[in-house]
């Protein structure tokens, strides 16, 4: 069974930095997609950041140069780095993860994702 844990959320000032971790457990794909998403209150739920199995990764324009999304294949862990937070930054941030195939690339879509974690919340106070 997959289970994916986030944590580092918390309350931060705006310029502020705060790095999210997710803890995968149970998810044995050779090739996959881990993502971040989030959402803000009375919003729908949008994509940060995605990363394949090879490495690759892609940020959403609004949070382009400010977050980065990484992985320790070795932790099982992925990190989204955000950098510069801004008050629009505030949300619930939830990890998600999907098998994949060799070669295929991975996108920021909501509909690609069966695995998702419970979120933590991030608050930048302006």
């Amino acid at each position: 069974q997959v289970h994916l844990v986030e944590s580092g959320g918390g309350s931060v000032q705006a310029g502020g930095s705060l790095r999210l971790s997710c803890a995968a457990s149970g998810f044995t794909a050779i090739y996959f997609c881990m993502a971040w998403f989030r959402q803000g209150s009375g919003e729908e739920r949008e994509g940060v950041g995605v990363i394949a199995s090879n490495g690759m990764a892609n940020t959403a324009d609004s949070v382009k140069g400010r977050f980065y999304i990484s992985k320790d294949n070795d932790r099982n862990t992925l990190y989204l780095q955000m950098n510069s937070l801004k008050p629009e930054d505030t949300a619930i941030y939830y990890c998600a993860a999907a098998p994949s195939y060799r070669g295929f690339p991975c996108r920021l879509a909501l509909s690609d994702f069966g695995f998702w974690g419970q979120g933590t919340q991030v608050n930048v106070s302006s």
